[in-house]
């Protein structure tokens, strides 16, 4: 493309072709005869300062507001905000550009500030927060790193920044499924981490964020508090059984050892074993309930159709009709057999609370999003100890194991779905809602 004249040449050029006829007519008139030569001269000179007069007045008058317009978005290039222009007016067209040019510069004065904001709020926030944090740019080059992760490296900002990640240990982090745990052998970490990897883009290049947690210590006080639970619970059973057996127990001893016996001592004896039977019994049910809420095995995932699962698991109610009320038509993602179960434990005790005032059962279900809802409403007495229900072997029930709801949620769970129970609304009586991912 031919490349034309700079803008004020070009202006220049078409103001003097335009007043070259006015010239030709100031010399017409000058060379018309019994004109004095010096008032023709006088004419044509005056005619032509004029000329030249307007012609750089115009020039100025438009050259002028042009490169100060090109002055403010030069400083705006440069990330100067602080200029302005003083023609700036709404009832002039140029003016109106510098109008406009000066809103532009206010706007970005305001980004501007929100942005510092936000970083130095950002920088503030990866400061203090007890996670590594690491960014790699296209090169895998650290870019960025907080103090945590200078704790993690045990060396200063200053030394790793710009180091490559398998200079500084954190290649294999870089690849693999995110999330996960990993093994930490730093020097300012040793255990196991959780690992989150992303990737965003800056300056139009592409960057991966790097988030490494140490878990161990809050593993280990998780561990640690499973372990005071699990002993807290089997002291408790053991001793309720252990208890009553040392007495029967003693107490035998005591009749053996009476001379003469009491005429009934055969009797009594028969009974203190009973009780002893008993109990014994009850403290190996007890431990095959603990031993088959610990051995859950993990579900074999498939597509199941919602409706004649719960249809099937409805009918197996012996007690009362349990009603169904039918929803969309839902396939799911999950082990059959752990869902039977899972509902069948959730029917079961609907039943359990809607039997004594004969209030009814009602399962039913919808699909939300991406999950299935499956809702179990009795007309019982509605949950009286919703903190405890579902801690293992905590139970309401007399002869209840405690493990039911225990089992439920940790079936839903192990299928990425949960279960809540709480008391209706608009109703007497509770509801469980469990949400199910769709196949």
């Amino acid at each position: 493309m031919k490349r034309g004249l700079p803008f004020g040449r070009a202006l220049v050029l078409r103001l003097v072709t335009t007043g070259l006829p006015l010239l030709a007519v100031a010399l017409t008139l000058a060379l018309v005869p019994n004109v004095p030569l010096t008032a023709a001269l006088g004419l044509t000179g005056a005619a032509a300062a004029i000329w030249i007069a307007g012609v750089l007045g115009v020039h100025r008058n438009a050259v002028q507001p042009l490169r100060t317009l090109a002055s403010l978005l030069g400083g705006l290039r440069r990330g100067d905000y602080s200029m302005r222009s003083a023609r700036a007016r709404a009832d002039d067209p140029l003016g109106l550009v510098m109008l406009e040019a000066n809103a532009l510069a206010d706007t970005l004065t305001e980004q501007r500030i929100g942005a510092l904001e936000a970083t130095a709020l950002l920088r503030k926030v990866m400061g203090e927060i007890d996670v590594a944090v690491f960014a790699f740019d296209e090169d895998a080059c650290l870019r960025l790193v907080n103090r945590a992760g200078e704790r993690l490296l045990g060396l200063p900002r200053e030394r790793i920044e710009r180091e490559s990640a398998s200079a500084l240990g954190l290649a294999p982090l870089l690849e693999g499924p995110s999330p996960r745990v990993v093994d930490l052998a730093f020097p300012g970490a040793s255990g196991r981490g959780e690992l989150r990897r992303g990737t965003f883009r800056q300056n139009g290049r592409p960057h991966a964020l790097l988030v490494v947690a140490d878990v161990s210590r809050a593993l280990r006080q998780e561990e640690l508090a499973a372990w005071r639970s699990l002993v807290r619970v089997l002291s408790h059973e053991i001793n309720n059984s252990l208890t009553p057996i040392a007495s029967v127990a003693g107490s035998m001893r005591k009749l053996l050892d009476r001379n003469p016996r009491p005429a009934d001592w055969n009797e009594d004896l028969q009974r203190g074993l009973e009780l002893v039977e008993g109990r014994a019994g009850a403290l190996r049910r007890f431990m095959a309930a603990y031993a088959r809420l610990a051995r859950l095995p993990p579900p074999m995932l498939k597509d199941v159709e919602l409706e004649p699962l719960v249809v099937r698991v409805a009918a197996l109610e012996s007690r009362m009709k349990v009603e169904v009320e039918r929803g969309p038509d839902v396939v799911v993602q999950g082990d059959a057999d752990q869902l039977e179960q899972l509902f069948i434990n959730l029917i079961t005790n609907a039943v359990d609370a809607a039997l004594p005032d004969g209030g009814r059962v009602v399962v039913g279900w919808l699909r939300e999003g991406r999950a299935a809802i499956v809702r179990v409403q009795d007309e019982g007495e509605g949950l009286a100890d919703t903190p405890n229900l579902f801690v293992p072997f905590f139970s309401t029930k007399p002869g209840g194991s405690g493990i039911g709801l225990a089992l439920s949620r940790q079936i839903a769970e192990s299928h990425g779905g949960s279960v809540v129970l709480h008391n209706r609304e608009d109703a007497r009586g509770a509801e469980a809602l469990v949400r199910l991912p769709l196949a």
